[in-house]
C-alpha cells in the first residue's frame, strides 16, 4: 500500500494527458519502437525520494545523463514488465519489492521514434541496488522530493552549441550533477500537474557540463530514454 503522500501522484497519474507533459504525442500508424521507464519512490531519511541513475560519464550516446531506469519494451513484455527488467539488469533492483501503482501517458520521443511508458512504481523499505555495469551506469542518486521541490535546485539547463533550454534540477550531495532533458521534463511538468512546484528563478541558466557534451553526435538526441545496447546499431 503506496503511504498519503503519494496518493496526489496515485490520483493525478491517472487525470494527466499527454498534452500536460508534452507536445508530442506517438504518430499514427503504430510505427514507434515501444520503451517503458521506472519511476520508483521510496522512502528515505529525509522523507519522500525518487531513485535516478547517471550514465557513464564516457558513453557514445548521452553520457552522464540523469535518468530513470528503463529502455526498450521486449517483444511478448508489457511495460510494466520492461521497467521492472530494465532496472533489475541496470541496478539489481528486485521486481518484486515494487508495488506498481500507475503509469503516465505514453510519451513520444520524435528523435529516436520511442513510445515511452513511465511507470510509477513505490517500495516501502529502502531499495536495495548497486551498479550493475559499470560501463553504463556511473552513479545511483536517491534524490529526496523535497530537494527537487527546492527553488534553490532549480534552474535552465543549457546545451551551450546550440542554444537549446529546458527546466533543470541540481541533484547529488554537492549539488552538481544536473537533470534535465526529457527525465527532467517529465518530472517537473507532474510537479506542475499536482501543485506541488514553487516558485523558482527561471532567469538562472546552467550549461551543460564538458562531460555531457563528448557524445557520438550520430546517437546524440536531445530528447530520448538511455539507448538499448540491444537496439543500438553497430556503428564501427
Amino acid at each position: 500500500m503506496i503511504p498519503d503522500w503519494l496518493e496526489p501522484v496515485r490520483a493525478g497519474a491517472e487525470a494527466i494527458s499527454v498534452g500536460d507533459l508534452t507536445r508530442f504525442t506517438p504518430p499514427p500508424g503504430g510505427d514507434a519502437r515501444p520503451g517503458a521507464v521506472l519511476m520508483l519512490f521510496g522512502e528515505g531519511a529525509q522523507g519522500g525520494e525518487l531513485l535516478l541513475t547517471e550514465r557513464a560519464h564516457d558513453m557514445r550516446s548521452h553520457p552522464g545523463q540523469v535518468s530513470f531506469p528503463g529502455g526498450s519494451v521486449d517483444p511478448g513484455e508489457t511495460a510494466v514488465e520492461a521497467a521492472l527488467r530494465e532496472a533489475q539488469e541496470e541496478i539489481g533492483l528486485d521486481p518484486a519489492s515494487v508495488e506498481v501503482f500507475g503509469r503516465l501517458p505514453e510519451l513520444w520521443l520524435p528523435p529516436s521514434n520511442f513510445a515511452v511508458t513511465p511507470v510509477l512504481g513505490w517500495r516501502a523499505e529502502p531499495a536495495e541496488v548497486s551498479i550493475v555495469s559499470p560501463a553504463e551506469v556511473h552513479a545511483i542518486h536517491h534524490v529526496p522530493i523535497d530537494e527537487l521541490l527546492d527553488p534553490e535546485h532549480r534552474v535552465m539547463v543549457q546545451h551551450p552549441r546550440i542554444g537549446y533550454t529546458s527546466p533543470g534540477f541540481l541533484i547529488g550531495p554537492d549539488k552538481d550533477v544536473i537533470l534535465w532533458g526529457f527525465t527532467g521534463g517529465i518530472i517537473a511538468r507532474l510537479f506542475d500537474f499536482l501543485g506541488w512546484t514553487r516558485p523558482w528563478d527561471e532567469t538562472r541558466v546552467r550549461d551543460l557540463p564538458g562531460y555531457m557534451l563528448q557524445a557520438d553526435p550520430r546517437r546524440s538526441r536531445l530528447l530520448d530514454i538511455e539507448d538499448d545496447p540491444d537496439t543500438e546499431e553497430d556503428d564501427e
